[in-house]
C-alpha cells in the first residue's frame, strides 16, 4: 500500500518536473500552475503513503509514537516529501517557478531512492526508544531540505552567470532572477538552514550522552555531519565579514553538500550513529 502510493507520488513529482523543464524552453504561464497543481497531488499521495509508513511502524508497541526514520526508507521519504513541501511554498507565494528544474530533481531523487529501499521495520532499541527520535534528526532532514535547495538555487545562478557572460545569451537569461537576487536568497537558504543543523546536532549530542555517557561517539555518521557544519559555518563567515558570495560561494556550499550526499549514500541510517 505504501510503496503504491509512493509510486504514484513519484509519478506526479516526475510529471511536475518535465513541466519545470518544458517551462525553461517555453513562456507558457499555464506550465508553472499545471507544476504546483501535479506537486500538489504527488505531495497528497506521498503524505498518504507516510501515513501508511507511520501505521505500518506502530504495530509494534515499542514503537508507539515516534516517526519512522530509522530506516532509509524512512528517511529519503520524509526528504523526499519535505523537498517537495517547501517548494510547493515557494511557489505558492514568491511564484519562483522558474526554479523548479533546479529544485525538483531532488524531490525526484529522495523519492526514487525510498522507493528502492525496504520500508519493513522493526521494534526499536531501547536506547533509541526517547523523545529525542521525534527531534534530532527531523531538524537535521529540515536542514538537509533547506541546504538541498540552496543546492538548487546556487545551479540557477551558475546558469545564470554563464547566460550574462556569453555573447548571445538565450531568453531563460531574462526570465531567471537577477544575479543579485538568487545570490540574496541562497545565503538566506544556507542561513536559515545552518541554525537547523547546529540545533539538530546538539540535541543528537544531549541525546547521546543521556544513553552513552558522551556527547561523540567518533563514528562515521558523526564526522561526516561535523564535518559539513563546519563547511557551511565557514561559508557564512566567509560571507559575512569577507564578503564572499557569487560563483564561489556557490561552489563552496555545492561541496558541504556533496558531504551530506556522500554521507546518506555509504553511511548508516541516523540514529544508529548516535
Amino acid at each position: 500500500m505504501l510503496k503504491g502510493l509512493l509510486l504514484v507520488a513519484f509519478g506526479f513529482y516526475a510529471a511536475a518536473f518535465a513541466l519545470a523543464l518544458a517551462y525553461l524552453a517555453a513562456r507558457d504561464e499555464r506550465l508553472p500552475r499545471w507544476m504546483w497543481v501535479l506537486l500538489g497531488l504527488g505531495a497528497f499521495f506521498h503524505l498518504g503513503s507516510f501515513c501508511s509508513l507511520v501505521r505500518e511502524f506502530w504495530t509494534w508497541n515499542e514503537n508507539r509514537y515516534f516517526f519512522p526514520v530509522v530506516t532509509a526508507h524512512g528517511v529519503f521519504s520524509w526528504l523526499a516529501f519535505t523537498n517537495a513541501l517547501v517548494f510547493l511554498v515557494v511557489e505558492g507565494v514568491g511564484r519562483l517557478g522558474i526554479l523548479g528544474a533546479f529544485v525538483l530533481p531532488w524531490t525526484l531523487l529522495a523519492a526514487g531512492a525510498a522507493l528502492l529501499t525496504d520500508p519493513g521495520s522493526a521494534a526499536l532499541a531501547p536506547n533509541l526508544q526517547s523523545y529525542w527520535l521525534n527531534i534530532h534528526p527531523m531538524l537535521l532532514m529540515l536542514a538537509y531540505t533547506g541546504f538541498a535547495n540552496a543546492f538548487g538555487v546556487g545551479a540557477a545562478l551558475l546558469t545564470q552567470e554563464r547566460q550574462i557572460k556569453s555573447r548571445k545569451p538565450s531568453e531563460l537569461c531574462y526570465r531567471l532572477p537577477a544575479l543579485q537576487d538568487l545570490d540574496r536568497l541562497h545565503v538566506m537558504t544556507l542561513a536559515f538552514s545552518w541554525p537547523v543543523m547546529t540545533a539538530g546536532l546538539a540535541m543528537g549530542a544531549v541525546w547521546s550522552n543521556d544513553v552513552f555517557g558522551r556527547p561523540f561517539n567518533g563514528t562515521a555518521k558523526e564526522y561526516f555531519a561535523f564535518g559539513t557544519w563546519a563547511l557551511y559555518a565557514a561559508l557564512l563567515l566567509a560571507h559575512r565579514f569577507r564578503g564572499l558570495r557569487g560563483r564561489r560561494s556557490v561552489h563552496l556550499a555545492m561541496a558541504a553538500f556533496a558531504v551530506i550526499l556522500v554521507s546518506m549514500a555509504g553511511v548508516s541510517h541516523f540514529p544508529s550513529a548516535r
